[in-house]
């Protein structure tokens, strides 16, 4: 990365923010060619498994939690296809609770078993499932915490413990079989799912949900748009009735608004990283349960309102709030091209900041949607699920901007001509910090990586 790019992610507080990005940055998301150049950084190269599932630095070992097609430990029925979104839960005695989505369309295989209580729309075949783990790892309970939605591919957690999951689909009762309307978030309870049942939160829109964030200060609750085909998605905030309020409170509603940037119609237009704009506006989403008219394409004024294709991740750091826009192109209809663009949120300033960006026209170059799920490492820096083609990576960045392979998927789900690699997704760490859980989409395969994280 060129001096002047260093000082502007600087001056924008990206580096200050615990997230640095330098040249290295470029090799993270290079695929399979740039794990080999990567084995003098982080824990050091990947050791090739025998067992064929996943490779790890020397000092690390996997332990396979929970495999696609296994009895539930509760009975219930086979753990479900297409391992997504997950947290990490503190529990007494050493225990962690793990909350995993399933996205499941009408088409997979193995659905997630409906359960009295907590089972949405009967002819929905996603959910979540939920693992406790006692201090060694061990899986004590696995079972059913939501069923009957669909599509639950990212979400995340609340500053009082629970997992929002969200539905990655507005497909309305009478479609693909459903008898309900789909396309919410729902709370789930990690350890007491009868607690949360299966109730959507309304108020929070239905429409194509990716990613949530919450303002650990003020409850505000942002949420992403996974519309990767035109008209692209948008980015929303939730002002909830009873802000912070913990489990169930924001089925007391709230305000569903949409970011508007003034004279930006569409984020993929901005392609300088630093570019910085003030007075940022939230206009209230006309319809939020889009009876007639998907959210994104309701009339919000002479204004207008702002889009962007492919809206995934978003979390919460310090004061501010970030969301990833995965791609554009120009060829789906995108105003501009790009291979990922990281956004800041500044709330008390009204300003919205384009950290970074990538490709094809900046000296980050990023060859394809490689980057999906991010989440913090134990000793500062990221962890980065990779979502692309040829051999699937976690990829760690370390504070001071080295880039490093951590893991390498070995699962084949392809063919002898045309080899194919399961996505990993949902990583997350233990509250020690002492185990890296992520997920295998297919076949869906949970892992439990210990080793020397704070070396």
């Amino acid at each position: 990365m060129s001096a002047t790019r260093r000082q502007v992610l600087a001056r924008t507080g990206a580096l200050g923010a615990g997230i640095a990005f330098t040249g290295a940055l470029s090799e993270l998301f290079a695929g399979t060619a740039a794990a080999h150049g990567l084995g003098h950084t982080g824990y050091g190269p990947l050791v090739p498994d025998p067992n064929g599932l996943l490779d790890l630095p020397k000092g690390f070992r996997y332990h396979v939690l929970s495999r696609e097609g296994d009895q539930l430990r509760s009975g219930e029925g086979r753990v479900p296809s297409h391992h997504d979104g997950m947290a990490a839960f503190a529990g007494g005695g050493g225990r962690t609770h793990l909350v995993r989505n399933h996205e499941n369309r009408v088409t997979a295989a193995i659905a997630v078993p409906t359960v009295e209580g907590l089972t949405y729309d009967p002819a929905g075949k996603g959910g979540c499932t939920a693992l406790t783990l006692d201090a060694d790892r061990r899986v004590l309970s696995e079972r059913v915490a939501i069923a009957g939605t669909a599509v639950n591919c990212a979400g995340g957690r609340t500053p009082w413990n629970t997992w929002l999951t969200c539905e990655e689909t507005e497909d309305r009762a009478g479609t693909n079989g459903y008898t309900k309307d789909h396309g919410f978030i729902f709370e789930v309870h990690p350890t007491d799912p009868l607690r949360t049942g299966a109730v959507p939160l309304t108020a929070m829109g239905r429409f194509q949900h990716e990613a949530i964030a919450i303002d650990p200060h003020k409850g505000v609750v942002y949420e992403t748009e996974d519309a990767f085909e035109k008209p692209f998605g948008l980015f929303y905030r939730f002002l909830p009735d009873r802000p912070l309020g913990g489990v169930g409170s924001l089925r007391a509603g709230g305000r569903l608004q949409a970011m508007r940037v003034p004279g930006v119609p569409d984020l993929s237009t901005v392609q300088e990283t630093g570019a910085r704009f003030d007075g940022i506006e939230w206009v209230d989403v006309p319809d939020p349960l889009a009876a007639s008219t998907p959210t994104r394409l309701q009339d919000y004024g002479p204004g207008g309102i702002t889009h962007a294709q492919k809206l995934e991740g978003c979390y919460w750091g310090r004061s501010c709030v970030y969301f990833v826009s995965s791609f554009a192109r120009s060829a789906d209809g995108s105003t501009a091209d790009h291979y990922g663009q990281i956004w800041r949120y500044d709330p008390a300033r009204r300003r919205l900041t384009l950290v970074v960006v990538f490709g094809p026209d900046t000296d980050v170059q990023l060859p394809g949607e490689s980057p999906d799920n991010i989440c913090l490492a134990p000793g500062g820096g990221l962890m980065v699920c990779e979502d692309g083609n040829g051999a699937q990576h976690v990829f760690g960045v370390t504070r001071k901007g080295e880039v490093y392979a951590m893991a390498r998927g070995r699962q084949n789900i392809g063919t002898a001509d045309k080899p194919e690699w399961g996505e990993f997704a949902g990583v997350t760490f233990a509250p020690d910090g002492r185990t890296m859980y992520v997920n295998c989409y297919t076949p869906g395969t949970t892992f439990a990586v210990t080793g020397p994280w704070r070396r």
